[in-house]
């Protein structure tokens, strides 16, 4: 019998970006991460190109990318995310994807997904095919090869989606147990229903389409899955290996497929350390030869489909009523809140379709006015999204527009593309899977319709906000302090929206703190300094200025002349304005400089809204990142001067608290608070040092813990990752540096003895990458005699020993 293994994983976040720079910005709930997909990149993502295999004592004896030995797709979105801001894990997954080629008969690993995470089933046709569309180029722009399978977005699924992947060349897909309906040997006319989830999951079957086209469709273990997802399955590798085999059916003699289906991200974020419990599995599954791992496209040559299956349309692997959770009140939630309700999910769709089917034919009637086929544009806009480059936007309308096109006809055909991505971005599916109206998912979703709101309303002229806000507004929330989606949108995308002026105010604003170059990029926007002059008047700072601000993404560009005082602190107050010719700009820059001067303050702020009129910008017109950096600027001297008091308060007063802690009595609140912020900065300090004094370290770690302190271990535990990876990235530029190595094994072996947990991982990676390249020939000098190689040799195994990796 031959008996085969395919682990698949569906690696996949919603995007994040803000709909006007295109980038992730600060969320505090990843703390101590910048955000939720570098958060989990550490936790997942990365920890899957580099997963460990341990001895039974611990020790790590081989890393290995999972990657290559498993089946997975990622989501579009995630991988350009990844692709930008996590560049070494974004190559190591492709790099993945050629690695299993090698192993897999020619089939890499990597399927594609449906663009953007939306539920197809509840999409209309001409979405269909975007989608589609737009996840192979994309697969084939990343992977450098045409997709053989595709991922569907929850595995919502219907005919017409089928047909359509068929149509484009997709070979399989992936579907859960419960979504097949009847099934037939290939040639014969008997059907039989498996409708209650009791198909054979371990063959593939063939799908006979409308149009006459098929397509192989897998459909997984279902019990296993649903262990190693929500239950303890993965905290062994050995048990993980024991209930993959165990699934084969001992009674048949013909090829067996064993395979799950999961989220990616179980494998290290939802379970902390399942990427090694995954390796281990793989790693034992090969070397007792208890079965072959495959992947989907392996498998297929070898074992063709020999049943027909018909599918159940409009289902899903987490919607027990089918697709209803993205769309209606059905009762799937993710708990919590016995009282609240989903019934917003139906308004917040039907406004989006609104929004997107009132606007097709205008998009259309003003697109066939410089494009041959708008929507075939449309189809090929990915490119573009691909490729933001002068070049690749020539080539794209080179090839579709009907004419020769000017600057602001270019513009135009762009903002027509961006708001149909909009328009499908906006469906993103995670914008209804949760509980609750307010929450990012749907707020993000909202965002991406605000921006299509926005480009209508600069292409048609027309007002069709209202006419959206009247349909959303018909969402409640079960919070009554965020009320319904209308004021969700007033109070959480409008002000989020931004123009070129904001951008402008943006960087006026943020000139005061920073020097920016002549030419800068400020998100998606390219701002050229044309003039900028500054005057100094004792604390306050007078800047005014004029500069080009160009969108990347649609190309529209502005001049603008700007005027920002601040008078220190956190107070400024600036404008910004359409550049208005010479002679006025001169007049308003001569005029507040000459104000300044004098020390006029108050005219300065006449002059101001006189020439810039009421509209006023201040801190809270930086984008979010940066805001963040400035407040860190401002309160710099504040928290000095805060702590500073607390030192001394905590200082002078320990010897008697100490005392009186000793007697059994109750240490102060004030005090408390002190030892808190004291301890908790020196700390932070004590592991950022260039050369880390491990006494030090335990000290204040033994007496947080004597005064019964909260320690930030998490933000205390980052730091000193960091700065162990810093050490150790220096050691890899200089691996024969014996003092850098005696402070890096100090180093670590104080992480190894503190009471929370500090990240070695990226640590023995490098320490790994040295053992393969570097600590041969250190060991061949040391058995010549060399003595300083042999003292190396001695700290370099010591080090290992404390990263609990195998040496020799």
């Amino acid at each position: 019998m031959e008996r085969y293994i395919c682990i698949h994983g569906h690696f996949y976040q919603p995007p994040r970006e803000n709909a006007w720079l295109e980038y992730v910005e600060w969320q505090d709930s990843a703390y101590p991460y910048h955000d939720w997909n570098e958060r989990i990149t550490t936790e997942s993502y990365m920890p899957n190109t580099c997963s460990r295999i341990l001895d039974g004592d611990g020790f790590i004896t081989r890393i290995v990318s999972n990657y290559a030995r498993i089946s997975f797709n990622f989501g579009p979105t995630l991988l350009a995310w990844l692709e930008k801001e996590a560049p070494e894990v974004y190559r190591a997954i492709i790099d993945a994807d050629k690695q299993s080629m090698e192993s897999f008969s020619g089939h890499g690993s990597a399927l594609a997904q449906a663009y953007n995470h939306i539920i197809m089933p509840l999409a209309n046709r001409r979405d269909k095919y975007s989608q589609v569309i737009w996840g192979i180029r994309d697969f084939q722009y990343r992977f450098g090869r045409a997709p053989e399978g595709m991922w569907l977005p929850e595995t919502a699924v219907d005919l017409e989606t089928l047909d359509i992947m068929a149509e484009m060349g997709i070979r399989f897909t992936i579907l859960a147990p419960h979504q097949a309906g009847r099934v037939r040997r290939i040639g014969t006319e008997r059907w039989k229903s498996v409708a209650d989830a009791s198909i054979d999951t371990t063959r593939p079957y063939l799908v006979r389409l409308p149009s006459g086209k098929k397509i192989n469709v897998f459909f997984y273990d279902g019990p296993i899955s649903q262990a190693v997802a929500f239950q303890d399955v993965l905290k062994s590798g050995d048990q993980f290996a024991n209930r993959l085999v165990g699934a084969f059916r001992a009674d048949s003699d013909r090829p067996q497929l064993v395979h799950i289906a999961t989220d990616g991200e179980t494998y290290g974020h939802h379970h902390r350390f399942a990427d090694m419990a995954l390796a281990f599995a793989l790693h034992h599954i090969e070397s007792n030869k208890l079965a072959r791992l495959t992947n989907y496209g392996e498998y297929l040559e070898k074992h063709p489909p020999a049943h027909q299956v018909e599918i159940i349309e409009k289902t899903s692997w987490s919607c027990v009523h089918g697709i209803d959770r993205w769309w209606s009140d059905d009762g799937c939630n993710t708990g919590g809140h016995p009282g609240w309700n989903q019934k917003w999910r139906t308004p917040l769709r039907n406004s989006f379709d609104w929004l997107r089917d009132s606007l097709a034919g205008k998009c259309e009637e003003k697109a066939r006015q410089f494009l041959k086929d708008p929507w075939a544009a449309r189809d090929d806009y990915i490119d573009v999204i691909l490729d933001r480059s002068p070049d690749s936007v020539t080539k794209f309308l080179n090839k579709h527009a009907g004419h020769d096109l000017n600057e602001g006809e270019k513009i135009a055909v762009l903002k027509l593309m961006e708001l149909q991505r909009h328009a499908m971005l906006m469906y993103t599916s995670c914008g209804w899977f949760f509980d609750e109206l307010s929450r990012p998912e749907p707020v993000q979703v909202i965002q991406y319709a605000g921006r299509v709101v926005q480009l209508a309303q600069e292409l048609f002229g027309d007002d069709v906000e209202e006419s959206f806000l009247k349909l959303l507004e018909q969402a409640r929330s079960n919070i009554p302090e965020q009320g319904d989606g209308r004021r969700i949108y007033e109070h959480l995308v409008r002000p989020a929206m931004i123009d070129l002026t904001k951008v402008a105010a943006h960087y006026a604003v943020s000139s005061i703190f920073e020097e920016y170059s002549q030419e800068t990029g400020v998100y998606c926007y390219r701002i050229n300094n044309e003039d900028r002059q500054t005057t100094d008047c004792g604390k306050s700072k007078l800047a005014v200025g004029r500069a080009r601000v160009t969108s990347e993404i649609t190309g529209e560009t502005a001049v603008l002349s700007f005027g920002v005082f601040h008078f220190g602190g956190h107070v400024i107050n600036a404008g910004v304005r359409s550049y208005r010719g010479e002679e006025a700009y001169r007049a308003m820059v001569q005029e507040t400089i000459q104000s300044c001067a004098t020390a006029d303050f108050p005219e300065v702020i006449r002059l101001l809204d006189r020439h810039f009129g009421s509209t006023a910008y201040s801190l809270k017109s930086l984008f979010r990142d940066e805001q963040r950096k400035v407040l860190g600027y401002i309160l710099e001297s504040t928290m000095s001067e805060i702590e500073t008091a607390y030192r001394q308060l905590y200082e002078y007063h320990y010897p008697p608290m100490r005392f009186l802690s000793e007697l059994g009595g109750p240490v102060p609140k004030a005090f408390h608070s002190a030892a808190e912020l004291i301890l908790n900065i020196d700390l932070h300090r004590a592991v950022n040092s260039e050369t880390i004094d491990a006494g030090v370290v335990r000290n204040l770690v033994e007496t947080a813990a004597s005064w019964q302190v909260d320690l930030d271990t998490v933000g205390i535990g980052y730091d000193f990752k960091e700065n162990l990876e810093r050490m150790m990235v220096e050691q890899v530029a200089a691996p024969g540096d014996a003092d850098n190595l005696k402070k890096v094994l100090d180093a670590v072996a104080l992480a190894r003895r503190l009471p929370f947990p500090v990240d070695l991982w990226k640590v023995q990676n490098l320490y790994w990458g040295m053992l393969q390249s570097v600590y041969p020939e250190f060991k061949r000098k040391a058995g010549g005699g060399d003595q300083p190689a042999g003292a190396w040799v001695k700290d370099f195994g010591a080090l290992g020993e404390q990263l609990s990796i195998r040496v020799g």
